[in-house]
């Protein structure tokens, strides 16, 4: 049976420390795999090979405690792979378990790992994915306290308690639903890159998406907000008109309309493909569109419509960010203004738009392919309380009868 020793290699410098590696031993064949673990001579014990703790050295105590900790975790994941291999492949060789323990080794805690699959993600041009990836990664560290945890650590009790810590924080169920989707799938690409063994983790967390208030406004406030006096080109002035080119253009998402460029309107048709599918669309170029694009053009030297992004000053995506934010912060003010009493967002002009089709008899199907949605499904989440609200109606019909 193969079997791992930890042996410690003494620096030849006096005073200066020296290092631990492992010793795997196979059908009595021996190799060495070196770690990274520094230690002074006093702290290893050659006859209990194990490591000795000054516990009166609170400096070094620690980062002992750490290094054995990861020891712990490395004899843990050499058992599993011993116990992988005997499974699959039956005959081995012990070169085969130093292959697997070192590939596993790079990438064996979450935070490590996660951040890999994130610059994975940039590196193939997946924005949006690494961002939600990197979002879940940012509230997990919080719930850690910025202390990584080795990925074979990730069992049911933690995957509790993380989910107890965010209830606490006032996270909403949509938003804790969203992270434990994007770790669970974090751990399952563990499993199946054989970095972990399937525990199922996750069996106990309810996984899955509440119903939204939704974020639609009747059209009487789109009116209002139209005709508001605001000062022009002030910060309430943009978030209103970027707000109602949204709304003109069928629910164009905010980070479309700033990657808008002078080449996508051709002959009185605007075309553009947006960042979230892929998906090409293309909008008759009406004059309520022009007056608010011709207002807010950009440069001459520039290529997008909108003077909203400038890629001569770094990061656009990052750009796009902070202006989405300014935006949305100076909608929530005019919402209160013209009465609303739901948070105004550049999102509510996409679920207003819909909504108001559908109120004016518009076929979903045709506002489906409209808003470049993927199927009706997704067009119904945008429409179910105009729905509830025909059902309620139709409801009130029928009482009056009795």
């Amino acid at each position: 049976m193969a079997s791992l020793k930890i042996k410690f290699r003494p620096s030849t410098l006096k005073g200066k420390e020296g290092i631990l590696y492992y010793q795997i031993i196979h059908q009595r064949v021996i190799r060495q795999v070196t770690t990274n673990f520094k230690l002074f001579i006093d702290e290893w014990n050659s006859k209990s090979e194990d490591i000795q703790v000054d516990y009166l050295n609170i400096n070094r105590k620690d980062y002992l405690d750490s290094i054995q900790y990861k020891i712990l975790n490395d004899k843990r994941r050499f058992e599993t792979i011993v116990q992988r291999l005997a499974i699959q492949n039956g005959i081995f060789s012990v070169d085969d378990i130093v292959e697997r323990f070192r590939n596993q080794s790079v990438n064996s805690s979450l935070f490590i790992f996660m951040e890999n699959l994130i610059a994975l993600y940039k590196k193939h041009g997946q924005h949006r994915t690494s961002e939600t990836y990197l979002s879940t990664l940012n509230s997990i560290k919080r719930f850690r306290n910025g202390k990584d945890i080795e990925l074979i650590d990730i069992d049911n009790e933690l995957i509790i308690s993380y989910e107890h810590y965010l209830k606490t924080e006032g996270v909403q169920h949509n938003t804790i639903s969203f992270y434990m989707h994007r770790l669970r799938a974090v751990y399952n690409k563990a499993v199946d890159q054989e970095l972990i063994e399937q525990k199922y983790p996750f069996k106990q967390i309810k996984i899955g998406i509440e119903k939204t208030i939704k974020r639609a406004i009747p059209i009487k406030y789109i009116k209002r907000l139209k005709a508001l006096e605001l000062k022009e080109f002030s910060s309430k002035d943009l978030a209103r008109d970027i707000f109602l080119f949204s709304f003109y253009t069928r629910g164009m998402s905010f980070i479309d309309i700033a990657y808008l460029q002078k080449s996508d309107l051709k002959n009185g048709t605007l075309s553009y493909r947006r960042k979230k599918t892929g998906q090409k669309l293309f909008i008759k170029w009406e004059s309520c569109m022009e007056l608010i694009a011709n207002k807010y053009s950009s440069k001459d030297s520039s290529p997008f419509i909108f003077s909203i992004l400038d890629n001569t000053k770094g990061d656009v995506r990052k750009q796009c960010h902070n202006t989405l934010t300014l935006i949305n912060r100076n909608l929530k003010i005019i919402g209160k203004e013209i009465g609303l009493e739901i948070p105004l967002t550049m999102y509510v002009a996409r679920h207003s738009w819909a909504t108001t089709a559908r109120s004016e008899g518009v076929p979903i199907s045709i506002i489906s392919e409209g808003m470049g949605h993927a199927n009706e499904k997704t067009t119904q989440i945008y429409l179910a309380s105009l729905e509830n609200k025909v059902i309620d109606d139709a409801n009130k019909k029928i009482l009056k009868l009795l």
